[in-house]
């Protein structure tokens, strides 16, 4: 069944499946006021910030549209069927906000950094291969995902990014529409760089002291 489904359904629209029963299950887990994979002992960056007024926006038109298709519309059937479509919409702008809400950065207990942007990219990067982290805010270009030519991988919210983390060696990630990509420089935003940049320089001055390093 998996390989037929596989061969059937070209990746894209797999990962877009995916990405879209992610955004919802974030939706359950934020009206339960959890998080999704944040352990006992970790930091928890928060990075929706600068695009917290921009969805609840979105959200306000797209209720707005719906209403108003509503009134306009005269044929049931298709009354009907609009109606679905944009209250499904609604959910879905609703659900991405929540995703980043409830998929936070981590940092591990053992300096271990985890980045994300909802249910559309997940990055985990071991602490032997983190060297440095300091904050640095830049804007990019409007794109939420870019790698250079050199390695360099912006991940924007909002068209920002506050925290850059240099590593030992490149790290493997894979692209929001499945395509896989290779990073030596990580830059993207947290809402508190600071405490973030700290945790980091915090663990990795902990694991010197020890004997260890990174």
């Amino acid at each position: 069944m998996r390989g037929a489904l596989r061969t059937l359904v070209p990746v894209v629209a797999r990962r877009l499946i995916g990405h879209e029963l992610r955004a919802l299950h974030s939706l359950g887990l934020w009206v339960l006021r959890r998080r999704h994979q944040v352990p006992e002992g970790a930091l928890a960056a928060a990075y929706t910030g600068p695009q917290t007024a921009m969805m609840y926006g979105l959200l306000f038109v797209s209720v707005v549209e719906t209403v108003g298709l509503a009134l306009v519309i005269p044929w049931p059937v298709v009354h009907a069927i609009l109606l679905v479509v944009d209250v499904y919409g609604v959910v879905l702008v609703l659900a991405l906000h929540a995703s980043c809400v409830v998929r936070p950065h981590v940092v591990g207990a053992d300096g271990s950094l985890r980045i994300r942007y909802g249910a559309l990219f997940d990055l985990r990067v071991p602490a032997a291969t983190i060297a440095a982290a300091r904050v640095d805010r830049r804007y990019p270009d409007g794109r939420l995902l870019r790698v250079s030519a050199d390695g360099v991988l912006d991940l924007a919210v909002g068209s920002q990014t506050t925290v850059t983390v240099e590593l030992t060696e490149p790290v493997e990630f894979v692209r929001p529409l499945g395509g896989p990509g290779l990073a030596r420089t990580l830059r993207f935003h947290a809402d508190d760089p600071r405490g973030m940049v700290a945790a980091l320089t915090r663990v990795g001055t902990s694991a010197e002291g020890h004997g260890g390093g990174r």
